[in-house]
């Protein structure tokens, strides 16, 4: 999954009540003044599949989505005073940071509480896919994208105060509103692949946390699974209504999960050393851990130069099968005692055209055909949305998804599995 050309044109939202959140099993949170905080409080997942999605609102209601999803993407604050509390407004703060995503004449950050209010009018818990540290270490330390942003940007602690200070904004524009924070896609494969090739856990990659951020992560260790720690315990302090994630993906530990063609590959034991990797990096105190299938629509893969074969096989007889994927991620569920999310599903359907904005692919049907095998794969739920620009997406796709996303609904949704 390459998120780099992603712009901010995402939404998706809601989580609105029964697995996570006040139900959090983890560790108990340790005692002090510095303490960081694992345990959350906020709303529970409902007790069926959730539906989830990015684009615009519905016309009236929640028209049977439960999430709606927005990519916080790009560089940071042009300067350090952009992010100071009661700021009127946003003026100064340039145009690619997402603190400035509305009218430069309101407040900072506005955008945000903005989505909130409005997804959640619409019955609808939004949700945040914090995708920040690459394109901003790109920005200010010319790293390219992959090992890098481990083993440079984490490392940086100039950088990685600005980057704490702006997770702490962002946090605190969510305030006590239910969300659901998607804490940085494709890094905590990256960190698995770097720990592996050094021959450590998340622990022994270093980074600058306790030093980049004082004010809330004082007693977190310096290194990776110090920043999972930390970024889980932010979220606990400013934004105690919002489920937290670090994210799951299924090439982490070196074999791609979900396109894999042999037949000997032991995806389960792929998947829990992906889990004990994250539950290292903290996810023993998230809610849930979000995974994905593929950032683009096969259609569109299919036709680039050289082309790439993303479909799946919807027969499940040839790999890769849709149930690999999902023999994947319920080893993953299991090991790490999470539900899981699947994120950024492709929109395409096989009536489109293959043109930009409307390309072919086959795996929103098959998630809306077969709700049980998702749900049986581990999933809290399905969020669909586009990862780049050109791609299919819920506004693109002649009314496809919010059909079917309303006709599970009309039937009462799908029972979560075990």
């Amino acid at each position: 999954m390459c998120l780099r050309d992603l712009l901010p044109l995402l939404s998706v939202a809601a989580f609105l009540g029964g697995c996570g959140g006040g139900a959090n099993t983890g560790p108990t949170d340790p005692t002090g003044p510095n303490a960081l905080r694992c345990a959350g409080t906020a709303p529970s997942l409902p007790a069926h599949l959730v539906v989830g999605y990015a684009g615009a609102l519905p016309a009236s209601g929640s028209g049977g989505f439960d999430l709606r999803y927005q990519y916080l993407a790009g560089v940071l604050a042009p300067d350090p005073t952009c992010l100071t509390p009661g700021r009127a407004k946003a003026e100064g703060c340039g145009t690619e940071w997402w603190g400035t995503w509305q009218w430069d004449q309101l407040p900072p950050g506005r955008f945000v509480s903005d989505f909130v209010s409005a997804t959640a009018a619409a019955g609808i818990r939004p949700m945040f896919t914090y995708y920040v540290l690459f394109p901003a270490a790109q920005r200010r330390l010319g790293i390219s994208e992959g090992a890098p942003e481990v083993t440079v940007a984490a490392r940086d602690r100039a950088f990685m105060t600005a980057y704490l200070d702006d997770f702490r904004f962002f946090l605190r524009q969510l305030g006590s509103a239910p969300a659901v924070v998607h804490v940085e896609p494709d890094f905590w494969g990256y960190a698995q692949h770097a720990a592996r090739a050094a021959g450590v856990d998340a622990h022994g990659l270093v980074a600058a946390v306790s030093s980049a951020n004082p004010t809330d992560c004082a007693s977190a260790e310096d290194s990776v699974a110090g920043l999972g720690r930390c970024m889980i315990s932010m979220v606990r302090t400013y934004a105690p209504n919002a489920l937290v994630s670090l994210h799951g993906s299924a090439w982490a530990s070196g074999f791609d999960c979900v396109s894999n063609r042999s037949t000997s590959l032991d995806v389960a034991a792929e998947a829990r050393k992906t889990a004990d990797f994250l539950l290292a990096a903290g996810a023993d105190c998230a809610d849930l851990l979000v995974v994905d299938l593929s950032d683009r629509d096969a259609g569109w893969y299919q036709r680039q130069v050289p082309p790439r074969d993303s479909w799946l096989d919807g027969a499940d007889a040839a790999l890769p099968t849709f149930t690999q994927a999902f023999t994947w991620s319920k080893a993953l569920a299991d090991r790490a005692s999470k539900k899981v999310l699947w994120w950024q599903l492709p929109v395409g359907n096989m009536s489109l055209g293959n043109t930009c904005g409307a390309w072919q692919d086959n795996k929103l049907d098959y998630f809306f055909d077969h709700p049980d095998r998702v749900a049986a794969s581990g999933a809290a739920g399905m969020a669909f949305g586009s990862g780049a620009t050109c791609q299919t997406d819920p506004d693109s796709d002649g009314g496809h998804l919010r059909s079917r996303a309303a006709a599970l609904a009309g039937t009462g949704g799908q029972p979560l599995g075990p």
